[in-house]
């Protein structure tokens, strides 16, 4: 991947394309992340970012200029937020062969009142009931949208689907945008108690530590195998455990660890 660097948009090819805009050829270099956009000195009307591995359509300067991005064939999962400050003037918004998934993705865009010509082909989002409906009421001035002119009777009819607190409440539960998981905020689930008892290991250390023979040993792995201590109702749940405990005899040394996979059962090694 290539760093999106001031010195690569100083070196992308640039010049005037056959609808006589200027346009910024940045397309097949494996960029990752929008930025340093800055440097681009606001000279261009469009800017070609096909061919990357960009997810996100976020992170641009102010560009009063910009009227055209084709982001065709990238990763792009996420719109961000108050795109009509930074493109105040985009009118056309390529983003074919994409990863955007629910309606409620394309939100953001409701509020580029510029926009005019989206393209969202080849994304899972085409898929969903009333994509089409959905986003002629979100974006009421497109004109085109996955390369076919929005028609009359499709505008009437998004305008009947959505009209009224029904058709809000029916657009809100098509979107369904998924929960973004905020970093250092922990989900409140409810503590369930999976090791043992202080008490329940101590019952383990004093069953193994009073062994008096291997065959006492091999009754008490099996015991914990089975997910059994010693001294419990054998009708509990078994434990999570892990036992150390070193067994003394004139002839062995043993130690027998205790433990529980996340499948609920139990192991016991014997070195």
């Amino acid at each position: 991947m290539v760093k999106l660097s001031a010195e690569l948009i100083e070196q992308a090819a640039q010049y005037t394309n056959p609808v006589r805009d200027r346009e910024l050829d940045l397309r097949g270099y494996k960029i990752p992340v929008l930025e340093n956009l800055g440097a681009t000195l606001d000279q261009f009307d469009t800017i070609d970012f096909s061919d990357n591995e960009i997810r996100k359509l976020d992170g641009f300067p102010l560009l009063k200029r910009l009227k055209t991005l084709l982001m065709n064939n990238n990763r792009i999962c996420r719109i961000g937020e108050n795109l009509e400050q930074s493109l105040p003037s985009l009118t056309e918004l390529v983003l074919t062969n994409n990863n955007i998934q629910e309606l409620g993705d394309l939100d953001p865009l409701a509020s580029v009142k510029t926009l005019t010509l989206l393209s969202l082909l080849r994304n899972p989002v085409t898929n969903k009931k009333h994509y089409r409906l959905y986003v002629i009421n979100k974006i009421p001035q497109i004109r085109v949208l996955d390369f076919q002119k929005v028609k009359l009777k499709e505008r009437q009819e998004a305008e009947k689907m959505f009209k009224g607190k029904r058709g809000a409440q029916l657009a809100k539960d098509i979107a369904k945008r998924p929960k973004t998981f905020t970093p250092g905020v922990a989900a409140q689930v409810e503590k369930r108690r999976t090791g043992p008892s202080q008490a329940e290991v101590e019952a383990i250390k004093n069953a193994i530590a009073n062994a008096s023979s291997l065959a006492e040993v091999e009754r008490l792995k099996g015991m914990l195998q089975a997910g059994q201590i010693p001294g419990r109702d054998l009708t509990q749940e078994p434990s999570c455990c892990v036992v150390t405990v070193n067994y003394q005899c004139p002839l062995i040394a043993l130690h027998v660890q205790c433990f529980k996979t996340v499948l609920h059962f139990h192991t016991v090694r014997i070195i």
